[in-house]
């Protein structure tokens, strides 16, 4: 019978030694979106899926993620996601020792991401491009951004007809 009590009561040490693990878990749901929706979500280079998401990321897999979204006709959207170490940890102390602070810190529970939602506002591409060879490709548009440089105007003088 004492046996069966000892064995309980390391059960339960251990199963309140993980505070992180137990109140956070070892992985995290990232809120993504972007304006047009619809774009291609990256996270270290794999595509995950698309916008508007909520994704959910193993925290223990790395230090830092980097995320890109990207939409045809659109510059892409970069951000860095950290991994910062979490106040919940604390418990470990109390309740877990040295076992508790192993296991968070193993499954990644010991840590938060930040940022926890993401809102990307993708902005039209240049209208400027510099080709392989050195050469220069301008684009045309009737409606131009408020935040663009005028740098020329087309009007019908200069337009010649072959």
């Amino acid at each position: 019978m004492r046996r069966i009590k000892i064995f309980l009561l390391a059960g339960l040490f251990l199963g309140l030694s993980s505070c992180g693990t137990i109140i956070l878990g070892s992985k995290q749901s990232v809120g993504i979106s972007s304006t047009p929706s619809s774009a291609k979500i990256f996270i270290n280079d794999e595509e995950v899926g698309l916008t508007p998401n909520t994704i959910d990321i193993k925290k223990s897999d790395a230090k830092s993620f980097e995320v890109r979204i990207e939409l045809n006709g659109y510059e892409s959207f970069e951000t860095v996601l950290t991994r910062k170490t979490s106040g919940w940890i604390a418990g470990n102390i109390v309740f877990g020792g040295l076992i508790g602070l192993a296991v968070d810190f193993a499954t990644g529970g010991a840590y938060v991401l930040t940022p926890e939602q993401i809102e990307a506002e993708l902005g039209n591409r240049t209208s400027m491009m510099i080709n392989s060879d050195d050469s220069i490709q301008f684009f045309v548009t009737l409606q131009p951004q408020e935040n663009w440089v005028k740098i020329g105007q087309l009007t019908p003088n200069n337009l010649q007809l072959k």
